[in-house]
């Protein structure tokens, strides 16, 4: 079997409400590249990754270049054609080839018959658990939805998922107000579900400082853990010298050289592990063996998904014998997704592992074709920008506004 094509789409799928975040905003939407991958016995692959637009198509269809011939069960091949690393010191190909690997996956289980999660040794769980995510959220006029500030729309925004999803652990999107204002958001929320796991995430947004005082002030609660409270391995370590609570990172560990950093210096105990950060899917479960072996925990983590890349996560969540956290997923804040049969279901928190084979999911060609027509209206946006405070750029670790917005 050979590889024939490769092409990308662009597409943008509306959010119920713009998510604020230490370093901008995502506004309302989620812009997404998909990919295909062609092959001379009619297996068509589906790969995802994030943002899109002109450059990232001509970047993926560049590809064909490189792969045209290529046999797509030869995963390893294709890691080292796309992500050598001197080529990569100059130009980064990590989330490009975990597209293309998404797809290559997807078609090595429909050629064999079997899913994803059985090439990295099967499933040992048919479901993955993930954590609501919480949002200080800017309202959006046309759902009616967002517009969380105050520790008490925040926790009427927890139950609601709660209520329709089953979430049983709660992690709140900090660094957007100042620590004290988020202390008291984020113990709102922990006290409302004290059986609840919960977890914060500014981002790195805070100094070692801040971080430190902020860990001190919530060491009481049920934390799984303490993500990303602030920027560097440095920065980490230090502050879990001080704070009794497991430390988290998706930011600062998400390749194998910082990984074998993380593990002589254990400044982060938990590493989330991102199929998309990680340069794919089959790399994402080798880091994960490796915090096995170092009795590192794991967990899934989330880039802003839509239904390919969520079938990757699912798989990755099914095959990792340390997943024992519930998993990261932007999923719910969607309102529509671009696969058959429409946004997969949580059921008592959980997403069920595809079925079919490969990644188990379909495109849905309308679907697709709609969101890449609205991807051309609306066009992309700077993620590191906030439409809420203009002229506002984030310089990190800073004091964050005071006073939250009237009216």
């Amino acid at each position: 079997m050979k590889i024939t094509n490769i092409k990308a789409t662009t597409v943008t799928v509306p959010l119920e409400a713009p998510l604020r975040h230490s370093v901008g905003s995502h506004w309302g939407r989620f812009v997404r590249t998909i990919v295909e991958v062609e092959t001379d016995e009619g297996i068509i692959g589906l790969g995802e990754m994030g943002g899109g637009g002109e450059s990232t198509e001509a970047a993926i269809n560049g590809l064909n270049a490189y792969l045209i011939g290529h046999d797509p069960l030869q995963l390893e091949q294709l890691y080292w054609k796309i992500c050598n690393p001197t080529a990569s010191l100059y130009n980064n190909r990590a989330q490009m080839h975990a597209a293309i690997e998404f797809a290559c996956i997807d078609i090595i289980g429909k050629k064999l018959g079997i899913r994803a999660c059985d090439l990295l040794g099967g499933a040992l769980r048919e479901e993955v658990a993930f954590a609501s995510y919480l949002f200080f959220r800017d309202f959006d006029k046309k759902t009616g939805k967002g517009g969380e500030e105050t520790a008490e729309q925040m926790v009427a925004h927890a139950k609601a998922l709660k209520a329709e999803h089953g979430f049983t652990a709660h992690k709140l999107k900090a660094g957007v107000f100042t620590p004290d204002h988020e202390l008291e958001v984020f113990r709102a929320v922990a006290n409302t579900f004290p059986k609840d796991g919960v977890r914060i995430d500014p981002n790195g947004g805070w100094s070692v400082e801040q971080a430190i005082r902020f860990g001190k002030a919530i060491e009481d609660l049920n934390n799984d853990y303490y993500e990303d409270p602030a920027w560097g391995l440095e920065g980490m370590r230090r502050v879990r010298e001080f704070v009794r609570i497991p430390t988290a990172t998706n930011q600062v560990v998400v390749n194998f050289e910082q990984l074998t950093q993380n593990v002589r210096a254990t400044a982060a105990d938990v590493v989330l592990l991102d199929t998309t950060f990680w340069g794919g899917l089959r790399q994402a479960w080798l880091g994960g063996v490796i915090c096995q072996k170092f009795n590192i925990g794991v967990a899934v983590h989330s880039s802003g998904e839509l239904g390919i890349q969520l079938a990757t996560m699912l798989h990755l969540g099914a095959a990792l014998p340390n997943q024992v956290f519930a998993g990261d997923a932007h999923y719910h804040h969607l309102t529509d997704d671009i696969i058959k049969g429409g946004k997969m279901k949580y059921r008592g928190g959980k997403i069920a592992v595809p079925q079919g084979p490969g990644l188990g999911v379909e495109l849905d060609r309308d679907k697709l074709a709609q969101y890449a027509e609205l991807y051309k209206e609306l066009g992309g946006y700077a993620y590191d920008r906030d439409p809420a405070r203009p002229g506002w750029y984030a310089v990190l670790p800073e004091q964050r506004h005071a006073a939250l917005r009237k009216g």
